[in-house]
């Protein structure tokens, strides 16, 4: 989710603004501007039941506290996470390699980045997520924002690599590819495709995941101009990210049936 509020809001300001006194120059000093003298400002959300909104810790930047007010509020008949136990016992403690192993098949396959079908086993009871816009508490919290503010219909994390960072300790990387469209304004708003990086901190003695940040490899004010203004990408604004080759994964040992093995073991 990362960076989902960053991405909701794409460091807003000036969205409101005509776009005949649009000057690019301007627009991203004074999304800078804004940015830096708001970020102070911090707002609790009480629990909605009824569209399943999730509670913010701190927002981070005021201009995204405020353009939160615009996002999309469906009042939904069916939980779309009702499936997902939030209280499911934890996983064992494990090499990170192989943690990092399961984390990328299964965010490879469900992308919850953006679709929120998060597995809670994997996270710690404290789990805690930040991004430049928000913080927040709970991996159930993460999860109904991150379906809250993606349209499900379009919005994709492609799983480019989740690896153990060789340079953070007790760290894993997922490098992933973003793209679809944010629940704000009556239409959304579209996100130009480019590349996320989470962190995922590892919790020593539980070998659960305590901590998630996000980060992008373009700016804010990029974010925002190729948002509001797609005729300037690849001029004044970054190329989209390139398309995620396909990947394939090696069969879990797991799902090797008995019948199976003792045939390979007959050479058949």
């Amino acid at each position: 989710m990362k960076a989902f509020l960053s991405l909701l809001v794409l460091h807003g300001t000036s969205i409101f603004a005509p776009a005949y006194s649009f000057q690019p120059g301007k627009l991203a000093s004074r999304v800078a501007g804004v940015a830096a003298s708001t970020s102070s400002l911090t707002r609790l959300h009480e629990k909605n039941d009824a569209d399943l909104m999730s509670t913010v810790d701190e927002y981070r930047n005021g201009v995204t506290q405020l353009l939160s007010n615009f996002m999309k509020k469906e009042q939904l008949q069916i939980d779309p996470l009702a499936d997902i136990d939030f209280g499911a016992p934890k996983v064992a403690k494990m090499r990170l390699e192989e943690l990092a192993s399961q984390v990328d098949r299964e965010l490879y396959e469900k992308e919850w980045f953006v679709t929120g079908r998060v597995n809670p086993a994997y996270f710690d009871g404290g789990f805690q997520f930040q991004d430049p816009d928000v913080k927040l508490t709970g991996i159930e919290e993460y999860a109904r924002g991150v379906i809250k503010i993606f349209d499900q219909a379009t919005s994709r994390a492609q799983i480019i690599s989740t690896v153990v960072n060789s340079t953070i300790p007790n760290t894993i990387t997922v490098t992933w590819r973003l793209s679809g469209r944010v629940n704000i304004g009556p239409n959304g708003l579209p996100i130009k495709p480019y590349i996320c990086y989470t962190d995922f901190t590892i919790n020593e003695e539980n070998g659960l995941v305590l901590f998630q940040e996000d980060r992008f490899d373009i700016p804010g004010w990029d974010i925002l101009l190729s948002a509001l203004f797609p005729f300037l990408i690849g001029k004044v604004t970054k190329e989209p990210a390139p398309e995620v080759a396909p990947r394939v994964f090696d069969q879990p040992k797991s799902e090797t049936n008995l019948f199976t093995g003792l045939l390979k073991q007959f050479g058949l």
